[in-house]
């Protein structure tokens, strides 16, 4: 039997027509958590990590985590597992996933006029029509960055990735269901050698993916018959360096018969090849409002692989934090507004996770001793030595991962 999928615009209708589909079907439904804590569990990774990859919005850390890249790497992976099995739904973002080359899947999108899907949020919610206006649009700012991020198409709507799409505010739900399952029938989405050969191919790709993502790589990945092309979109430095690396990880993953390394579109761009390096914090918020020497430490620690990003105050430093967690904080104790005592007590309070720093030109004995109190992980003075600072990161970083494996 064949594969399903529904993605679909949120306030469809979606629920009762799938619904109605795997009753009247005997399918199973999986759903983007179903697959996001298969990929948890794969990884390691926490399920929110994970399924933060969902988001429009990209980490302001990505380009040093690839975390996203990785993420998106196990829900492949995740993902190919269930290509094993026949007579299942799967039901989200991650049905975009499936490559079209696997041709046991019948794929069908959910969506209706903008105004049929106000008008169903606001008695869902009791939303006005301008919350309803803006739900919705964030809504569909996720599903096309998702898209974009799969398949570079803005419009998750967009054809080529359905093989059906129906206008759930023009048909009924019994018509809708009726010909879903006629077309679940139709023998071009019954299993065939060939499409079992290409969901071979796509478990085998992933399982490259996660290799390589295992030693902090992030490159595009397919695979045909044993033959694996790794396609690098970003400019390196050393691009012949790079393609051994990535050749050596790629053949001893089983099932790889041979590997190729192509430039992709985006290589000749500005910005520049980063492996994701475990043994350093990749993801640490520089807070001072000493805009000159926050932003050349911020460029000292990029030279050592440690990835960055800045806030000239408190309050901004809050806002990101709740927005784009990081891992270790760099914090800075005289600013204007909220301190870094005041900022340090609201960090260890919702995110105690969070590894805090304090580099300070201006502290006393009595702050060293309230920070430490309050669970800084470390108490630096102006100026600072970078080996020293970049010793208490690597040692911030060792903590970090320690809790995580535990």
């Amino acid at each position: 039997m064949s594969i399903l999928t529904f993605f679909s615009g949120s306030y469809c209708g979606k629920k009762s027509i799938i619904s109605d589909v795997i009753d009247q079907s005997g399918f199973k439904l999986l759903s983007d958590n179903d697959l996001v804590a298969s990929a948890s569990r794969l990884s390691g990774m926490p399920e929110n990590k994970i399924a933060r990859s969902f988001l429009e919005k990209t980490s302001v850390f990505n380009k040093f985590t690839h975390e996203k890249e990785r993420a998106i790497a196990y829900l492949r992976l995740a993902m190919a597992e269930c290509m094993s099995l026949d007579d299942c739904v799967i039901e989200g973002f991650t049905s975009l996933l499936i490559p079209a080359s696997i041709s046991h899947v019948l794929r069908i999108c959910l969506i209706a006029d903008k105004a049929f899907r106000i008008e169903q949020a606001m008695k869902s919610h009791n939303l006005s029509e301008k919350d309803a206006v803006s739900l919705i649009s964030k809504n569909d700012e996720s599903y096309s960055a998702w898209s974009n991020t799969l398949y570079k198409i803005t419009d998750p709507w967009d054809a080529s990735l359905y093989d059906m799409i129906l206008p759930t505010d023009k048909m009924a739900k019994d018509e809708a269901v009726s010909l879903i399952l006629e077309n679940l029938k139709n023998e071009v989405i019954q299993p065939t050698k060939a499409s079992r050969k290409a969901a071979d191919d796509f478990a085998l790709a992933a399982r490259v993916e996660v290799a390589l993502s295992k030693e902090g790589h992030a490159v595009g990945v397919t695979a045909r018959d044993g033959l694996v092309t790794l396609t690098i979109n970003t400019n390196v430095l050393l691009l012949g360096r790079l393609e051994e690396e990535l050749k050596k990880i790629v053949q001893q993953v089983q099932g790889v018969s041979s590997v190729e390394t192509r430039i992709g579109k985006g290589f000749y761009q500005a910005d520049i090849y980063r492996r994701f390096d475990f043994q350093v914090p990749s993801k640490v918020l520089l807070v001072d409002d000493e805009r000159e020497f926050v932003q050349t430490l911020s460029e000292r620690l990029q030279m050592r692989d440690v990835g960055s990003a800045i806030a000239y105050d408190g309050e901004s430093a809050l806002n990101l934090m709740e927005a784009d967690e990081p891992d270790v904080m760099i914090l800075d104790l005289k600013m204007p507004g909220i301190d870094g005592i005041e900022v340090l007590k609201k960090v260890k309070a919702s995110r105690p996770q969070i590894e805090v720093i304090i580099l300070t030109g201006h502290g006393s004995e009595a702050d060293r001793e309230i920070c430490m109190k309050l669970g800084a992980f470390a108490y630096l003075q102006k100026p600072v030595d970078i080996e020293e600072l970049s010793r208490n990161l690597k040692a911030a970083n060792e903590k970090i991962r320690h809790k995580e494996q535990n």
